[in-house]
C-alpha cells in the first residue's frame, strides 16, 4: 500500500470515527475525552461581568384587620325604639308587623294585632294568639272569644258596638302564637312590653281588664292571677281589673261565678266614672 492509500484509509477512518461519536451524542472534539452537549455544566459559564444582586424579597403584606363584631340588638331596646316611633295605632301595626326580633313570628301565620273600637272606654287585654287567631288574624275568635263576646254582653259591651261607651278594643300581649299554645316566656313578655304599653296609651281606654297571667306580669310584674282577680290595681295610670281567662272558665264552668262577680265590678267602676 502506497502513502496516499494509507493517508486515505486514516481519513476515512477517521470520519468514521467522528461520525460514531456524534450519533452517540459528542458534537465537539475538545479533548481526549468526548463531552456530551446534552450534558449541564455545573456552574453558568463566567461571563466576565458581576451578577446582579437577587432583588430584596418584599415583607409580606398585613392581612387587613377584622372588622369588630356588632354587638347584637337589644330586643327590648329595639321594640322600645320601633314602640315609640308610632305616632298612631296604623304606625304601631305597621311597626309590629316590622318587628323581626320575637322567634315566635318565624312560626306565626299572622300578626294578630286587635279588633274592636279603639277609644273605647274598656281595653281588654289578653295572652296570646290560638289557632284560630292566628289562621283569622284577630284575637279571640276561638271558643274562649266567643265565651268572652257573652260575658261582656251580659253587661251591655260589644267589640262590635258602633259606639264608644259601650265598644270593647281587644288586644293581646303577643301579636304571635306560641307553638303549641304554650305560656310566653318571660324575655317574650319583656319584649313586647313597650308594644302594649304604646298601644294602650293610643287606644286611651279608661279601664284596663287582663285576662290572664301574661298580661298581669306585662302590666305589673306579677304573677297569680287567681290571687290577683278581682281586684283593682294600678298599672299606666290606669284602673286595672285581673280577671281569668276565658279558656280557664271553659275548663272551670265553676270559676264563672267569680267572673261575673268581676264583670258586675267592671259595670259599677264605668257607672261611677260616668
Amino acid at each position: 500500500m502506497g502513502i496516499r492509500e494509507a493517508i486515505e484509509a486514516d481519513w476515512h477512518a477517521a470520519a468514521a470515527a467522528f461520525v460514531w461519536q456524534r450519533e452517540m451524542g459528542a458534537e465537539d472534539l475538545t479533548g481526549d475525552a468526548p463531552v456530551s452537549a446534552y450534558d449541564l455544566p455545573a456552574e453558568a459559564p463566567w461571563s466576565g461581568r458581576a451578577a446582579a444582586p437577587a432583588p430584596a424579597a418584599r415583607p409580606a403584606a398585613a392581612p387587613p384587620p377584622a372588622p369588630e363584631p356588632h354587638p347584637a340588638a337589644d330586643p327590648v331596646e329595639a321594640a322600645r325604639h320601633a314602640a315609640a316611633g308610632a305616632r298612631g295605632l296604623e304606625d304601631l301595626r305597621a311597626a309590629l308587623t316590622a318587628f323581626d326580633l320575637c322567634d315566635l313570628k318565624k312560626g306565626a301565620r299572622n300578626t294578630v294585632f286587635a279588633d274592636g273600637r279603639a277609644g273605647a272606654r274598656v281595653l281588654i287585654l289578653g295572652e296570646a294568639p290560638g289557632r284560630e287567631e292566628d289562621l283569622e288574624g284577630l284575637p279571640f275568635v276561638g271558643a274562649a272569644g266567643q265565651l268572652l263576646d257573652r260575658m261582656f254582653a251580659a253587661i251591655g259591651l260589644s267589640r262590635q258596638s258602633p259606639d264608644l261607651e259601650t265598644a270593647l278594643y281587644i288586644t293581646n300581649v303577643m301579636p304571635w302564637r306560641p307553638p303549641g299554645n304554650r305560656d310566653p316566656e318571660p324575655a317574650e313578655i319583656a319584649m313586647m312590653r313597650p308594644f302594649v304599653e304604646r298601644h294602650i296609651a293610643l287606644a286611651a281606654p279608661e279601664v284596663v281588664v287582663v285576662m290572664g297571667n301574661t298580661p298581669l306580669t306585662a302590666l305589673t310584674g306579677q304573677k297569680g292571677i287567681l290571687r290577683a282577680r278581682g281586684h283593682w290595681i294600678q298599672a299606666l295610670g290606669l284602673p286595672v281589673l285581673p280577671m281569668t281567662h276565658p279558656a280557664y272558665l271553659l275548663r272551670t264552668p265553676g270559676a264563672k261565678r267569680e267572673a261575673w262577680a268581676d264583670l258586675l265590678a267592671l259595670k259599677a267602676k264605668l257607672a261611677a266614672r260616668g
